[in-house]
């Protein structure tokens, strides 16, 4: 059993910026933006939001779920420098599939925390919507068909056994709401209202978010489209189950993204512009995606991690945020770390409780469902929107009570886990 050891030295957050999750080829802010300059516009507004300049950075982190099929590219680190101004900076380039934006968090705490760096810069970005036109400009894109998507995914299996059983992607997706359901007795019709609930609630919070992907309402959507109300429209044709317990809207947008933040120990955070957000505990578990259950026991085991060496307990918790590609997830993993209690919480999602302006908040961004999915990007993303909140700047979707301890859930590539919790320094 691992048995995490205390930082050297506190770290907290003290910067963070993202550009708008969206399609870059058409959205007016982005259109015609390439990777270099999507990180660049994070990175750089993290930098400013800290108060500081590209030469007080000490080192940086770069990652992307999958840089040679949706970037045409090998070590970007080295290829976006010169967009931050950090050409000759030490860096290093990561990918954990669509964990990668929570790992990269927890690598520039490691750093800041063992003492080698004061100032180091951690982000990620996927242009995800899109695929690379090969040997041309990186903002020279083209459309990503399933086609393309479906047969990339079983790269995340093990070559030697795992990857040529894999019969239907799908069947993982349905795995653990499909046990919830037996567990505690929950009929189909149940999990379809409440997962159709999350989607309405997640959806308001995408809407009051200008950096969102949809932009439109389930309500207006559904006016549109001639029905009277939203759940006859989410239940209807136009929304159509493509598992056994997703629909069309429980599956996440691909979008183009970037997002990063800036670290620095404690001690010296409060030299800096904004209020810092110390980083207590980052817990840890990756599982091979063949294995039963992997995502439950892999946050469980995270979650474990992250109380014991923090001492905080799920009663202490205030905001959640969930990377929940599949919708399902959010509710479940709610569940695994002990935000809502087992087996009640389809109820809250049903009550409205975890809207954003509801006393149970999740994923006050929209979600991945409503917010897009930029891949390996979403992940900082999230600590984009836990330290907006924290800090009170979250605008139209602030929750209602200040959050001062939020926890994240990061999962991707069928095998990462990380769960980290937040705390506003007093």
């Amino acid at each position: 059993m691992v048995k995490l050891g205390k930082n050297a030295r506190s770290v907290s957050i003290v910067g963070v910026g993202c550009t708008p999750f969206k399609d870059f080829e058409t959205h007016p802010e982005t259109q015609g933006i390439g990777e270099g300059e999507a990180f660049g516009y994070a990175a750089l507004e993290a930098i400013a939001d800290a108060g500081l300049e590209p030469r007080d950075v000490d080192f940086f982190y770069h990652g992307s779920a999958n840089p040679y099929l949706v970037g045409d590219c090998i070590t970007p680190n080295m290829q976006v420098a010169d967009w931050i101004g950090m050409r000759a900076k030490g860096s290093v380039h990561h990918s954990e599939a669509c964990c990668t934006g929570y790992v990269a968090l927890e690598q520039a705490v490691m750093a800041v925390a063992s003492g080698t760096y004061d100032v180091v810069l951690s982000g990620a970005c996927d242009l995800a919507s899109t695929l690379p036109v090969e040997h041309q400009p990186s903002h020279i894109r083209q459309d990503f068909p399933l086609s393309v998507m479906i047969p990339s995914l079983d790269k995340i299996y093990d070559r030697a056994y795992g990857r040529p059983l894999d019969g239907a992607f799908g069947v993982s997706f349905d795995n653990w709401i499909n046990e919830y359901s037996m567990q505690y007795d929950i009929d189909a019709d149940k999990i379809d209202d409440a997962l159709n609930g999350l989607t309405k609630s997640l959806r308001r919070g995408a809407v009051a978010n200008p950096l969102a992907w949809y932009e439109t309402t389930v309500e207006q959507d559904a006016a549109a489209n001639g029905f009277e109300t939203a759940d006859e429209y989410l239940k209807s044709m136009y929304n159509p189950k493509v598992t056994q317990y997703l629909r069309v809207t429980g599956n996440a947008p691909s979008a183009d993204g970037a997002a990063c933040c800036i670290v620095c120990p404690t001690e010296m955070a409060s030299q800096f512009k904004q209020k810092p957000i110390e980083v207590l505990g980052i817990g840890a578990s990756c599982l091979e995606s063949m294995v039963p259950h992997l995502e439950k026991k892999a946050t469980a085991e995270a979650a474990r991690q992250v109380y014991e060496t923090t001492g905080v307990k799920p009663e202490d918790l205030d905001l959640l945020l969930i990377n929940d590609f599949i919708l399902s997830s959010q509710l479940l993993a709610a569940e695994e770390v002990g935000y809502l209690p087992k087996g009640e919480g389809w109820k809250y999602v049903m009550e409205g409780r975890t809207a954003f302006d509801g006393d149970k908040p999740i994923n006050t961004n929209g979600g991945r469902t409503s917010y897009g999915h930029a891949f390996g990007a979403s992940g900082m993303a999230d600590v984009y929107e836990a330290v907006l909140q924290m800090r009170g700047q979250a605008g139209e979707h602030q929750v209602k009570k200040l959050p001062k301890t939020t926890i994240l859930r990061g999962f991707g590539g069928g095998q990462n886990v990380r769960i980290s919790i937040l705390r506003t320094v007093e």
